[in-house]
């Protein structure tokens, strides 16, 4: 399905009455992959280093989108993309969201975010051509993050007192671009969780891996960020689960793991409550944080029946000035009962397909991200606009995706032509 930049289109090459399989991922995809990445990082977040003013940093953020809707666009100018239930959901809740925005309840910025979700999914939409179940776009991912993760220890060697502010209670956060500790450790905890499938399926060497998940658990542990410390846990219990029957290494990695995890439990219980309570009362932590608080605030506004359907819109993630912090109430807020359908079905579809595969790699890599997102929805928002959560998704359908196979095409018959005897006898002779 996709071209080879060094063969040329990917008719090159292949049989009379065979389609063209896959040739190879252009580097162009890897660029536009990154591109998305760095759209979804937000402009909100700690002061910085050097200021950035947020209107230089949405007009970076946004110019990335549509310089990825570009690259993507050049490198598929046929526009051909793939059948993913993924992104038809994605692309109902667009227009779920537009009806939403229409009324301009949230404002004009309704409508804009509208128009950058439509060039997340139209991306998306063109970027499926080269979705054939490989673990190509995993390693775009790790990359990707792992490059925001260095911009984040950077900050950190050049001025610690910025990246660990007292105003976050020390918890570590971007000094050279705005992000803020749970943003950090969502990064962290997905290529910690990537990276060690791989190496569980021997897809990279360990080196390589303990590169990328040292200095990211480290990080991780900065950011006292609990909901990725469990995603991170529980979706790699799940992942591995589903190759232990197949896997020896998986088998090795899953008894390892529990050693370890008893011993620590045990040994190190005073200092893992301490992290886990970030110095909270019990009663700030049984309220998560004030989470629910605006949670209950926002069920008892009173809704019309077209707000409860389609929302008001889609906004900031926040109510009453402050953040929602929950994916399914801001999605409820924001895009209605319509919107928290769809968000519903996304997750359903995903986990049913990974669910119907039969063991492998990919498949435990897209179970992991499945579970995280899901894990995570508790307590951040982000299903219902473009964000990481959804491009951590849209990796997950990537790695579900059935592998693009040749296809014997049904070329018609040729007529058959009358051969004059004499000329059968010249033959014959």
């Amino acid at each position: 399905m996709g071209e080879n930049p060094t063969r040329g289109p990917d008719t090159v090459g292949t049989q009379p009455g065979v389609a063209p399989g896959p040739a190879g991922t252009p580097k162009t995809v890897g660029i536009v992959w990154g591109l998305l990445v760095l759209n979804t990082l937000g402009s909100a977040g700690a002061k910085t280093i050097v200021p950035l003013p947020r209107s230089l940093i949405q007009m970076v953020t946004m110019g990335s989108l549509v310089a990825a809707f570009a690259l993507a666009l050049a490198v598929n100018q046929r526009v051909r993309i793939r059948a993913s239930a993924y992104v038809l959901l994605l692309s109902l809740l667009l227009v779920s969201s537009v009806i939403s925005s229409a009324s301009l309840e949230s404002g004009m910025g309704a409508l804009f975010r509208c128009f950058r979700l439509t060039l997340f999914v139209g991306t998306l939409w063109l970027l499926s051509r080269w979705w054939d179940g490989s673990l190509t776009f995993v390693r775009y991912h790790i990359r990707a993050y792992f490059a925001v993760l260095g911009s984040v220890a950077l900050g950190l060697l050049v001025s610690p007192g910025k990246a660990l502010p007292g105003l976050y209670g020390g918890r570590l956060v971007g000094a050279l671009w705005p992000l803020t500790p749970p943003q950090i450790g969502q990064y962290a905890a997905v290529i910690i969780g990537l990276t060690a499938l791989l190496v569980i399926g021997r897809r990279t060497d360990r080196t390589s891996a303990v590169l990328v998940i040292v200095p990211s658990l480290v990080l991780l542990a900065l950011t006292h960020t609990r909901t990725a410390t469990l995603g991170l846990l529980l979706g790699l219990a799940l992942a591995i689960g589903s190759l232990i029957l197949t896997s020896a290494a998986a088998r090795r990695f899953f008894t390892w793991a529990v050693l370890i995890s008893t011993v620590a439990a045990v040994g190190f219980a005073s200092a893992l409550q301490t992290w886990f309570l970030r110095g909270q009362s019990q009663e700030n932590f049984s309220s998560l944080t004030g989470r629910a608080k605006v949670w209950n605030a926002l069920l008892a506004e009173p809704r019309s029946a077209a707000q409860q359907a389609f929302g008001v819109g889609l906004g900031d993630k926040s109510f009453g000035g402050l953040p929602i912090d929950n994916s399914w109430l801001a999605v409820y807020n924001e895009q209605g009962l319509i919107g928290v359908t769809l968000v519903a079905l996304i997750i359903a579809v995903l986990g049913g397909v990974a669910l119907l595969r039969p063991p492998s790699l990919q498949r435990a890599c897209a179970i992991f991200l499945i579970s995280y997102c899901a894990i995570a929805s508790y307590t951040e928002a982000g299903l219902g606009d473009a964000s990481p959560y959804l491009l951590h998704l849209a990796l997950a359908a990537s790695l579900l995706a059935a592998p693009a196979r040749a296809v014997q095409l049904a070329l018609p018959e040729a007529p058959r032509r009358h051969v004059p005897r004499w000329a059968r006898r010249s033959e014959v002779k």
